[in-house]
């Protein structure tokens, strides 16, 4: 009987030093994904508002000022739409969180009954207080506000410090790659952030108009859900049905199945004409890509990264598709060679 030789694996101390270096990174990512966020949302900032700051710089207006100015004139329309949209809003929203647990008990409907649903209503003052303690800490944390505010205009203002950072930690030829892909990315930043911006603000005006056209009690509420959940792509149109659905049904069937059509209508408009206009060449991510990277985002950051997950996405994506269109670039020059 031969004796097999033992195979031994060793593992040198850098593969050791390297791979303590990787989860060491990954904890510290984990730890800062606060700050990382933060930079992240300045980015997008940054890259939606940049255009207009280079234009008004090409008028001769010196780009500190271009940048107080754009910033100004966003944050002007900003508190315009809270100062007329937030009073009626805020009214609304309280009417219909009160009245919602009473208008699902009154719903008398063997689907329902036999769905349980009635027992759903005990439910709605809970996530009504999650929904309300996760909407204040997004708009209370000064800190968090303030520190995005301020990386977004100082990366707007100093236009060439990403190119200066990679030209300080890689060589001309490979900075200039990964200028190119950060150029790449700021486009579909901007893309993606003023069609969502548009498609939201579409799907909103588009469904306080129909609701109130057939009826529908507290249409501005629901208006809005309907326009926030925009941002989440596929699930966002069908969990905004929900909670309209149940409103409509309180006052007849036939008004509950009308807001149901309501609803497919706005979407099919959506899907055909709304969002291949402004987001397909923005976003032009598969369904399955899309659900992936929404179930991640929500994990690793809540509502946060679910709010953030597109825009990551079409980052790596960038990223990646660059990658693979510089190696075929390479492996072509060398068989020139």
């Amino acid at each position: 009987m031969n004796d097999r030789p033992i195979q031994k694996i060793e593992i040198s101390a850098r593969t050791i030093l390297f791979t303590i270096g990787v989860l060491l990174l990954l904890w510290l990512v984990w730890t800062m994904k606060d700050l990382l966020f933060s930079l992240f949302i300045a980015f997008i900032i940054m890259s939606a508002v940049r255009p207009l700051v280079n234009g008004l710089e090409k008028k001769g207006v010196p780009r500190q000022i271009s940048t107080f100015l754009a910033f100004a004139a966003i944050l002007g329309i900003f508190g315009w739409a809270v100062y007329w949209i937030i009073p009626p809003l805020a009214v609304e929203t309280t009417q219909l969180f009160r009245q919602l647990p009473i208008m699902i008990n009154n719903i008398n409907s063997p689907i329902l009954t036999s769905l349980n649903v009635g027992s759903l209503a005990q439910y709605f003052p809970n996530i009504t207080n999650q929904a309300l303690v996760i909407v204040g800490g997004v708009f209370t944390n000064a800190i968090f506000f303030m520190s995005t505010l301020f990386f977004s205009m100082y990366l707007t203002i100093e236009k060439n410090i990403l190119a200066t950072l990679l030209l300080s930690f890689a060589g001309k030829e490979t900075a200039e790659r990964w200028i190119g892909t950060v150029h790449r990315i700021e486009k579909r930043m901007n893309a993606w952030f003023w069609g969502e911006l548009t498609l939201m603000t579409a799907i909103g005006v588009l469904t306080f108009i129909g609701l109130n056209l057939i009826g529908v009690k507290y249409a501005l509420p629901l208006a809005i859900i309907a326009g926030v959940l925009e941002v989440v792509p596929n699930i966002g149109p069908i969990l905004s049905t929900v909670p309209a659905f149940f409103v409509a049904l309180t006052g007849s069937y036939f008004l509950g199945f009308s807001t149901i059509a309501l609803y497919f209508i706005v979407q099919q408009l959506e899907n055909n004409f709304i969002v291949p206009y402004i987001m397909r060449k923005a976003v032009g991510l598969h369904p399955i890509i899309t659900l992936i990277a929404l179930v991640v985002g929500g994990r690793i950051g809540g509502v946060l990264g679910v709010l953030l997950a597109i825009p990551l996405t079409l980052v790596f994506e960038t990223i990646i598709m660059d990658a693979i269109a510089a190696d075929k670039s390479q492996k072509e020059q060398a068989r020139e060679k």
